[in-house]
């Protein structure tokens, strides 16, 4: 075999940039993300030390074949013509891991026989012999998956997933399994922390994962010498070097007692059960770590000062998965924020829950959050620098804030709809965790303005108000007491926000998206579900965020699984943050302004997304759709009412256009496509011959959120179809037969995309 291969190494959804940078720190090159895994590049070397010291990946995997199959036929061909002989004996035991079903393979089991026979027959036709099944305990694993008609086989050098560190003999009911501990306490910033001295506490430490990876981070410990049997799946493998495996294992073991040696920390547990402490006492002892982790028996309200003056304290309390149980909850949540307040001055605080509702009984507010999934469960990693009482923080605000100023009697008037309007919305706004909302819309006719609350990551609050331009009947010196009347209801609606202020006129062609010019730029940022996105309050008359947008934003995002995802007019490319975070497999931005690309890679870089697997790319549109390549299983087209750009060399009138541009978009849509078709030309009208040519829904009412349910012509919003869809298979039959239903993937790695590479490749734009 060659001196380098190509790995495949999986990992808990989530994990996927931190495995990867992990992956480069031990050597690994042509390193890529994909959806719960990440392919690279490297030598056998760089494949042992992925054994040892990979703290979140759960399988290294040697791919060995991919191949388009359609029958159960093709399946057994394709494994007996590999040659097996080159990787393990006929005296060998042997186990499959098959995943992925197909109209032919509907069953799990039946794809892993056919395989096995396929490898039996092989070995049988050299040398009489045939190995052994053995699916408790073989010498070699191998792994299938059928997905999107191709088979990929590989040989498993992991053998046991690489999170089993050997050292768990008791646990809870809902343990965390060690490579997501330890990608909690990478997130948390744990290593540069105990590069510094710092202390490590778990105030509700289980059976005490996040503390043992916690010390074997900082003692430099290999994961992998802890593996007691370290029954690797590469022993049995006729390309192992027992010898440089043995030189590395050996190098580790020497890491290991001298970051043992100088382990200082003050690494610290409590639990309230007494039966978890002894699991958790248990473990630390099988870690050979109870000279340096200490666990007591403690609730949570009998906490004092910790003795370190600075640390992290990190946790993963309880959040109720069943029914009923949150409420139960709530006053340990409470309890937990008090003494976080009280007693952690110069602390970092992380708390990991797939809980927001009880989370926020912490009272405190998160300086960043990360997404991650504990099994199926999607929860927050919660990160705290500031542990002063949010409620105590706003009281202290209001208490602060200047003498209440009289206001005119029309500014009192649009105030008190202002706080009507809060009101309103405060229970959805609660339930939804929206951030970003419009509060007003020209309610009043005499304050004809819009005004926007954001919540800002950073911490504060933003209020955009914009103004509509005044008719030629209203006298100009009314108009400007009038909005006088707006700036004064909106100081005094919230004093101590930050307030910008624009006039909204009728945009044409060239002067669509302008630089307003300001001196005093102001780039932030904000959450959308589970997107972070830069909004800009001064530079430009829109903030780069659309906010009525947001349903449309959120469809697409939960639409998005295993797609690929073309967004045109993508603006600062929101859309195509959401489809990739939902699981896109791959996502493809085109826009015309080099500033809003710019903008759009930002926001791809705040959320961790590589641009490999979401290129941007400049374009005319319309010209595009005429001469660009691409098949793509989800379309989202919004282009704007008019525009006459001086890049382009005509013009663009969505009444008189739009036919030509959604023809265009659905020869680019795969069979079974859905394109998402908007505007906000308020008097528009479809061209009904398009009802002829595909299947169309009008879905503008199901894309309004509460705060813009006053406005139904805002945007028109369809989704289309070809007339023409592939019956979709019942995606309970394979359960029903005892396998269980695949998903498919976010982000198809470089196999993945091998039959579509064209509509990636940048040199074919």
């Amino acid at each position: 075999m060659s001196s380098s291969h190509h790995w495949l190494t999986t990992c808990p959804k989530g994990l996927e940039s931190l495995l990867a940078a992990e992956l480069v720190a031990l050597g690994a090159e042509d390193v890529r993300e994909t959806v719960a895994a990440v392919s690279f590049t490297g030598s056998l070397t760089v494949g042992y030390q992925v054994c040892l010291w990979s703290r979140l990946a759960n399988r290294l995997l040697l791919p060995l074949v991919r191949r388009e199959i359609d029958t159960s036929d093709q399946l057994y061909e394709t494994a007996k013509g590999i040659e097996w002989e080159q990787h393990f004996s006929s005296h060998a035991s042997f186990a499959i891991d098959f995943v992925g079903t197909s109209r032919s393979i509907d069953h799990t089991t039946f794809g892993a026989q056919r395989i096995k026979d396929g490898i039996v027959d092989r070995f049988r036709e050299i040398d009489g012999n045939r190995p052994n099944v053995d699916l408790a305990l073989p010498d070699i694993r191998i792994q299938a998956r059928l997905h999107k008609g191709y088979v990929t086989i590989s040989l498993d050098l992991a053998g046991e997933s690489l999170h089993r560190r050997g050292y768990r003999s008791g646990q809870g009911n809902a343990p965390l399994k060690e490579n997501l501990a330890a990608a909690l306490l990478l997130r948390s910033g744990w290593a540069e922390r105990a590069a510094a001295g710092e202390a490590l506490l778990d105030p509700m430490c289980g059976s005490g994962t996040l503390l043992i990876e916690g010390a074997m981070i900082a003692a430099d410990i290999a994961p992998g010498t802890l593996r007691a049997s370290h029954r690797y799946g590469f022993l049995a493998w006729q390309h192992h070097q027992p010898e440089l495996w043995r030189r590395l294992l050996d190098e580790a073991l020497e890491r290991r007692r001298v970051g043992m040696e100088g382990l200082e920390l003050n690494i610290t547990g409590y639990d309230s059960n007494p039966r978890m402490v002894d699991y958790a006492i248990e473990n630390i002892v099988n870690a050979g770590l109870d000279e340096h982790i200490r666990i007591a028996l403690k609730p949570i309200d009998q906490f004092g000062k910790p003795t370190a003056e600075r640390g992290l304290l990190l946790t993963n309390p309880p959040y109720g998965a069943r029914i009923g149980e949150q409420e139960t909850l709530v006053p340990l949540y409470e309890k937990l924020g008090l003494v976080l307040q009280k007693n952690f001055a110069g602390w970092r605080a992380a708390i990991f829950t797939g809980n927001l509702e009880l989370a926020r009984k912490l009272d405190l507010a998160p300086s960043k959050q990360y997404k991650f999934y504990n099994g199926s469960i999607e929860c927050k990693l919660l990160l705290f620098d500031d542990l002063t009482s949010k409620s105590a923080a706003i009281a202290e605000r209001l208490k602060t804030a200047p003498p209440r100023q009289e206001i005119s009697p029309g500014a009192q008037m649009l105030l008190n709809r202002l706080r009507k309007n809060h009101r309103r919305l405060k229970s959805w706004l609660e339930q939804s965790g929206v951030s970003c909302y419009r509060l007003y819309d020209r309610d009043l006719p005499e304050y004809a303005v819009a005004i926007d609350y954001y919540r800002l990551e950073q911490g504060g609050d933003v209020l955009h108000v914009q103004e509509y331009a005044p008719p030629a009947t209203i006298d100009a010196g009314q108009a400007r007491r009038n909005f006088e009347d707006v700036r004064a209801a909106v100081k005094a609606y919230l004093p101590n926000s930050q307030r910008f202020y624009k006039e909204r006129a009728q945009q044409k062609g060239s002067d669509q998206y302008q630089k307003l010019g300001s001196a005093n730029s102001k780039q932030l940022v904000v959450q959308e579900g589970p997107a972070r996105l830069e909004v800009n309050f001064t530079d430009y008359l829109d903030t780069g965020l659309f906010l009525d947008h947001r349903p449309v934003r959120k469809m697409i995002g939960e639409l998005a699984a295993g797609k690929r995802f073309l967004n045109l007019f993508s603006y600062t490319s929101a859309a195509s943050i959401h489809a990739a975070l939902g699981g896109a497999e791959k996502t493809l931005s085109i826009d015309l302004s080099n500033t809003y690309l710019d903008w759009s890679r930002r926001n791809f870089e705040l959320n961790d997304l590589d641009e490999r697997d979401n290129p941007l790319m400049r374009a005319n549109v319309q010209e595009w759709l005429e001469r660009g390549i691409g098949e793509f299983d989800l379309i989202f087209l919004d282009p704007p009412t008019f525009s006459n750009s001086k890049k382009m060399a005509g013009s663009l009138d969505i009444q008189r256009d739009h036919s030509e541009l959604i023809r265009g978009a659905m020869a680019k849509l795969a069979p079974g496509g859905v394109l998402i078709f908007s505007n906000n030309f308020r008097k528009f009208k479809l061209d009904e011959a398009l009802l002829d040519s595909f299947r169309v829904s009008d879905i503008t009412a199901a894309t309004f959120d509460p705060d813009f349910a006053r406005d139904a012509r805002l945007h028109n919003v369809w989704r289309i179809e070809h007339l023409h869809q592939p019956q979709p298979r019942d995606p309970y039959a394979a359960a029903r037969d005892g396998a269980r239903p695949q998903r498919r993937s976010n982000r198809g790695n470089a196999e993945q995309s091998a039959g579509k590479q064209s509509v990636w490749d940048r040199s074919k734009w």
